[in-house]
């Protein structure tokens, strides 16, 4: 007697971190492209996808975003997390998607802290349990020896309910608490409120409409399982007791890794200069002096009025200079000029065409709340005039560019006349070199992208 044994092959298994997923991101125009993905893609990876896909420029301040439609609610997606696995604890119900953009404000804290953390908002403590003073909050909220606390007035609201309370909150690494008897912080007056270690931080994009809420500055902890009857809605003072808050628990859920996710573009970038570059100074705008070249030796300009005047010299100057770079056949007539330094701007990304105050405000938001964060618009109250938009302390100011005509041209100014120029891509040429009347030089600008 045989016996006989039959081969049977399986289909080979693959494993389920190699399996791929299709996720769509959306852009802030409303567009969106599909991915195919492996499960343990990274918010990172999926923006340096695009990247490369869209031949963008690479300033690692692309970042993904989490957006609930139906709850207007919006939270950044750490570079570190993965994003299958923020897609699958979405609710059916829920209107979710991922967005990209440009988002400045993603890691600011680690360069300005001061700005994030006010005195009056944070206190430290030790494993001492003594209170102290350090001009580098960071260290604070990264160490595991120090419990920095975060503390001031929210309104809260409590499910189903329209109304708001203000009450004192207190942020300690074992959660959010807030006291039942002023603002005090007695063990017996604080009630714990949430704890974040499985929440997320949300920020709020319609707190009046939809919740009722009593300011503009709203955000709220949501958890990663069970949908909108969890969720804890807060609303704060101000936008800087927003930002503070929100930075807050981002560190205190994710801290370490934040920062190894702000350093690890840096150490590459030194690394692939250093390989491929020679050594370079660093040059900051306190390190810039006013130099005399007129003369046989050069020399310090240290009068302040002098340095001013010198200023607006050289910026007549460039007015004159650039005025070669309009095309010969544009400039055979004054008037001919005057409508071609109507147009050039069109074209340039940092221009917004027929957008009102409060888009050109959300705009900025959205890109972050950074010194020099800017666009310009048309003027809704003035047809002939422009709208410099730009952040600066946090706030969002608004400059107008009047046009000025002299020897039957047509010039730009926002200073009264004192700076003139051509053309408004002159004038942004200009201010992103020298401050001049405005609060900071413009760094960065916003733009609307597509994915």
């Amino acid at each position: 007697m045989s016996l006989y044994t039959r081969r049977v092959t399986l289909p080979a298994i693959t494993p389920l971190v190699l399996q791929k997923r299709v996720i769509k991101v959306y852009s802030e125009d409303g567009t969106s492209r599909a991915l195919e993905v492996p499960n343990d893609i990274s918010a990172k990876d999926v923006c340096q996808l695009l990247i490369q896909k869209n031949h963008y420029v690479d300033d690692h301040n692309w970042t993904m975003f989490e957006h609930l439609s139906n709850l207007c609610l919006e939270r950044i997606i750490e570079d570190h997390e993965l994003v299958i696995e923020v897609q699958s604890k979405w609710e059916m119900e829920e209107d979710c998607k991922f967005y990209i953009r440009k988002y400045y404000a993603k890691y600011e804290f680690f360069r300005n802290p001061e700005r994030y953390f006010p005195d009056c908002m944070v206190s430290y403590t030790s494993e001492g349990n003594f209170t102290t003073q350090s001009v580098d909050a960071l260290k604070m909220f990264l160490s595991t020896t120090t419990y920095p606390e975060v503390q001031s007035y929210l309104y809260m609201t409590e499910k189903g309910k329209k109304s708001w309370r203000k009450m004192f909150f207190v942020l300690r690494r074992s959660g959010l608490y807030f006291s039942t008897k002023g603002t005090s912080k007695d063990p017996r007056h604080l009630q714990f409120f949430c704890d974040f270690t499985q929440s997320n931080v949300y920020i709020q994009l319609s707190e009046k409409k939809l919740y009722g809420a009593p300011t503009d500055y709203g955000f709220c902890l949501k958890p990663n399982q069970g949908g909108a009857k969890y969720q804890k809605l807060l609303c704060a003072e101000s936008e800087d007791s927003k930002i503070c808050w929100v930075t807050a628990i981002r560190l205190y859920k994710n801290g370490m890794q934040i920062y190894k996710n702000y350093i690890r573009p840096q150490q590459h970038q030194n690394d692939t200069f250093t390989q491929y570059a020679s050594p370079v100074r660093s040059i900051s705008e306190n390190s810039l002096v006013a130099m005399d070249f007129s003369g046989c030796k050069s020399r310090v300009i240290e009068n302040p009025t002098e340095v001013l005047s010198v200023a607006l010299q050289e910026g007549l100057l460039w007015r004159r200079k650039s005025c070669g770079r309009i095309s010969t056949h544009c400039v055979a007539t004054t008037s001919q000029n005057s409508s071609t330094n109507i147009a050039v701007h069109i074209s340039q990304p940092w221009f917004h065409h027929n957008i009102s105050r409060e888009e050109a405000q959300k705009l900025i938001v959205q890109q972050g709340l950074v010194n020099g964060l800017f666009l310009l618009r048309d003027s809704q109250s003035s047809p002939k005039s422009f709208v410099l938009s730009m952040c600066h302390g946090q706030k969002i100011k608004h400059i107008t560019i009047t046009p000025v005509e002299d020897d039957g041209g047509r010039f730009y100014t926002l200073d009264n006349g004192q700076t003139r120029f051509t053309d408004l891509i002159q004038l942004v040429e200009f201010y992103q070199l020298n401050k001049g009347t405005l609060p900071c030089t413009l760094k960065h600008y916003c733009t609307q992208t597509t994915v």
